[in-house]
């Protein structure tokens, strides 16, 4: 059974937008729940614009949340950025997610960033059985994230990052069996890029592996169940065409999918059909994320998902960015457009995304990302 802690949890934070979905359950597919999902958000404006694509395109400060063995290539010595999301304001009107994250070139080997993430869930009214107010509770959750990135020759670089998370306890909340949920995670990374011709013209080729959030189970209650982190493999590709002296144009492909597993098939006493995997190890559960879907290798690939983009770039002063953000729809269903765009003054960015989808179907319409840079 999940806590009534993890209840307001998903029910807020993931109500039809990430990792907990019941029409796919009652599809007969099950998308895993996982403690923490909030790591899956892409916080920053340009990846947000470019349908949440990172893995393999060029590094900036807000690589770190993506693929942070690209920081080894980075154009400038040193950078920071600052991004803010308004969070499914489709459902309530007080969630938000905030991003800061900096790197610096140690030297021309050696490149080392870190990263604050701050989930806040707003204010949360509750009551008791019968409806009578009980008082309000703020949930909210952090991370935080310290990388090193080592580049190999002109073309291939790895990274290490470690990550701690913790979410809030609900001290003084009506969840008397709630416990602080706290976890430690790594992340390991490869990037590669190689220059080359296409079309007549100068190209950048480059590919990108991630796969973040190996780390401990985490249990929101006493003696409750204990969950998944959102361990996640993102590989990428992307090609960046140099048109001529102030014009270039990218264009950017990222695969996802989840290494948590399905868990084993049970039935309760009413006869509905679940899954457990509340027992697995971490080890044990990545292995079997690959071949336990229900329906087989196909409902391994429903698993996956899909993140296309392009970038034009104007002398390095104007960006324009689309994007497209594909989920099976046994799996969730997410599908949306994004666009957004970016202007460059002297070595500060200003960057901006919107997120396009159905008010009706889609608790993501309308999402809005912000983000500032500056380069050092």
């Amino acid at each position: 059974m999940i806590s009534n802690r993890l209840k307001l949890y998903f029910t807020i934070l993931l109500a039809g937008s990430l990792s907990f979905k019941a029409k796919a359950q009652s599809a007969g597919n099950v998308t895993p729940q996982t403690a923490f999902p909030v790591l899956l958000i892409a916080p920053d404006a340009r990846s947000g614009a470019m349908g949440d694509v990172g893995a393999a395109t060029s590094p900036d400060a807000n690589s770190i949340s993506y693929n942070p063995s690209k920081l080894a290539f980075a154009d400038y010595p040193s950078g920071i950025s600052t991004s803010y999301v308004p969070w499914l304001r489709n459902e309530v009107s007080d969630i938000s997610l905030s991003y800061l994250s900096a790197y610096h070139k140690v030297n021309d080997v050696y490149t080392i960033a870190g990263s604050f993430r701050y989930f806040s869930l707003g204010n949360v009214d509750l009551t008791d059985n019968n409806g009578v107010s009980t008082g309000n509770y703020s949930p909210n959750e952090f991370s935080v994230d310290a990388t090193i990135a080592r580049k190999f020759g002109e073309s291939f670089s790895l990274a290490t990052t470690l990550r701690y998370m913790r979410e809030s306890s609900g001290t003084g909340s009506s969840f008397t069996d709630s416990q602080p949920a706290n976890a430690i995670a790594a992340d390991v990374s490869a990037y590669i890029k190689n220059a080359t011709t296409i079309f007549q013209k100068e190209a950048l080729l480059s590919y990108g592996l991630d796969i973040s959030n190996i780390g401990t189970k985490v249990s929101y209650s006493k003696n409750g169940p204990e969950y998944f982190l959102p361990t996640n493999l993102k590989l990428g590709a992307a090609c960046a065409f140099t048109l001529d002296d102030k014009d270039k144009f990218t264009l950017a492909l990222d695969l996802n999918k989840l290494l948590v597993p399905t868990g084993y098939k049970q039935t309760d006493a009413a006869g509905n059909v679940y899954y457990d995997n509340s027992t697995m190890s971490v080890p044990s559960g990545i292995f079997n994320s690959f071949s336990d879907a229900p329906g087989g290798f196909s409902g391994e690939l429903k698993q996956i998902t899909y993140s296309a983009g392009a970038e034009y770039e104007y002398d390095h002063l104007l960006f324009l960015r689309a994007g497209y953000f594909y989920e099976n729809p046994d799996n969730g269903g997410s599908q949306y457009f994004t666009a957004g765009t970016g202007f460059m003054y002297k070595k500060m960015e200003f960057d901006f995304s919107y997120l396009f989808g159905s008010q009706q179907e889609s608790s993501l319409a309308n999402t809005l990302r912000f983000s500032l840079s500056y380069n050092f």
